[in-house]
């Protein structure tokens, strides 16, 4: 079966408890198993993962890389979290492996210190949603389904 690579960031291990206002208190788990009943509907299967390490973050996506040019992956939804607005690394990252990625956001960071307005990731993205809270997997999941079968 086809699988998707779903990537979180740094801090995303925090997620429920770090400033429930602005991220909500669904834990990453909880997260982790919607995104599984999501990805079943559409016949994918779901690599879940969290690092707050950037190595480890590009390692994973150079393995999705390989696994799309393989047949066996779509693409990853990614939240890569303050490394966003950061990492020239995982911009090349994603660009150098030619993952179709959809880059995600819970908050909108729009909204946000002005620090977060800027992102390294966007211009290598297929896709960008921000603000939907935790809904917003649900929804990368299905943009990045559409894109796959648009070919």
């Amino acid at each position: 079966m086809t699988w998707v690579l779903i990537l979180n960031g740094p801090n995303l291990n925090l997620l429920g408890t770090r400033k429930p206002e602005t991220y909500g208190r669904t834990t990453l788990a909880d997260v982790e198993k919607m995104c599984r009943e999501e990805a079943g509907k559409l016949r994918l299967e779901v690599t879940f993962r969290q690092s707050n390490h950037e190595g480890r973050l590009i390692d994973w996506i150079h393995e999705c890389g390989a696994a799309v040019k393989a047949g066996e992956s779509i693409g990853a939804v990614f939240n890569p979290g303050a490394f966003t607005h950061t990492s020239v690394a995982l911009h090349d990252a994603v660009e150098g492996a030619s993952v179709p990625l959809i880059e995600l956001h819970i908050s909108n960071v729009h909204q946000r210190e002005e620090f977060r307005h800027h992102s390294y990731i966007s211009p290598v993205a297929r896709g960008i949603i921000v603000g939907f809270g935790v809904a917003g997997y649900v929804l990368a999941l299905h943009g990045l389904h559409q894109l796959a079968r648009a070919g």
